[in-house]
């Protein structure tokens, strides 16, 4: 038991961290509406630039999460200029991107397959330092709390404000936001700049908390992201508001790590995560159908059973008017 409790609360802190990339993918792939494959490349970025100047510069490690940032909104710029100025349709824009991305990333590492941060000063053992008595975990959970909730903040006052707004009209009617005067072309590149931005401030974060960086860091990120992100709307539903979407993004996220971290503690392997995955996500997708399923056979059943309700009665009265009439006749 005790060893499960320390598994989970390793998935919860892992959750919170990975939330990051989660806000990033919700952004591009319900909000905007663009299936943006960057993630892979971008997350891999921003691991690779904080690793570096962590590692090698002995930069800030906060400072070096910034650059991340930056990073990442540059990887999102190039994705978005492909799609926009270039006409390339949007799925191939992601996967020019996260490919030119990969040789880009070992040039930021110095040519080196793995950065180690054994040694250097990273953001939880920062934090470990200012509060004496946390634990590993613990500091990664308030890392990463504190810094999903400014983000969550920031993106429920900018998705309010005009520019925002345009941004999620743009996902749910590109044509009529042109009819309106917006460039979408401009909507669409600062939403995909966000988006991998946020994706490569997580990998900056995880990197240093897992204390090294590789340059195949990033892959399946998009598959983790869009899990997290519909498990996330299984919990609250497409219907609910703005705030709490983000916020079960957040849930989502934790459910997913919780979930693996539960199949490998059962004595799963780790090569079967990918297998795994893809069921969490099959089962997330069909929730919702499966759900609609089940309301259409209850209300027909409740049809079919008022219907045979009605018919009992009507069959009933017409008895007793038969036996009325045969007694008059009498």
């Amino acid at each position: 038991m005790a060893n499960f409790l320390v598994t989970m609360h390793g998935a919860v802190a892992q959750g919170v961290i990975w939330s990051i990339m989660t806000l990033g993918v919700y952004i591009t792939f319900r909000i905007l509406d663009f299936a943006d494959l960057t993630v892979d490349g971008s997350f891999a970025t921003g691991a690779a630039v904080s690793a570096m100047l962590v590692g090698n510069h002995n930069a800030d490690p906060f400072l070096s999460l910034l650059a991340a940032f930056g990073a990442g909104m540059v990887c999102g710029f190039a994705t978005g200029f492909l799609t926009t100025k270039m006409k390339i349709p949007g799925i191939l824009s992601g996967i020019l991107t996260m490919t030119a991305l990969y040789s880009i990333n070992i040039r930021i590492m110095g040519n080196q397959a793995m950065i180690p941060l054994n040694g250097t000063k990273t953001v939880d053992i920062v934090i470990r330092k200012a509060i004496p008595g946390i634990s590993a975990k613990n500091s990664q959970i308030l890392l990463g709390g504190v810094i999903v909730g400014i983000i969550i903040a920031f993106l429920y006052w900018f998705f309010g404000t005009e520019l925002g707004s345009s941004i999620r009209a743009t996902g749910n009617n590109p044509y009529m936001v042109r009819s309106l005067g917006v460039n979408t072309d401009t909507t669409t590149m600062i939403a995909l700049a966000i988006s991998n931005g946020l994706v490569a401030l997580s990998g900056g974060i995880f990197a240093q908390v897992q204390g090294s960086s590789t340059v195949d860091i990033g892959i399946g990120t998009i598959v983790i992201g869009l899990a997290s992100v519909i498990i996330g709307e299984v919990v609250l539903g497409k219907h609910a508001g703005f705030l709490p979407r983000l916020l079960c993004m957040v849930l989502g996220s934790i459910i997913y790590r919780a979930i693996i971290s539960l199949v490998l503690f059962l004595g799963l392997r780790s090569t079967d995560m990918k297998l795994i995955t893809a069921i969490i996500i099959a089962i997330a997708l069909f929730f919702p159908t499966m759900k609609k399923s089940m309301q259409q056979w209850g209300s027909r059943r409740q049809a079919a059973i008022a219907v045979a309700d009605s018919q009992a009665e009507n069959a009933f009265d017409g008895s007793d008017d038969s036996d009325k009439e045969s007694d008059g006749k009498e």
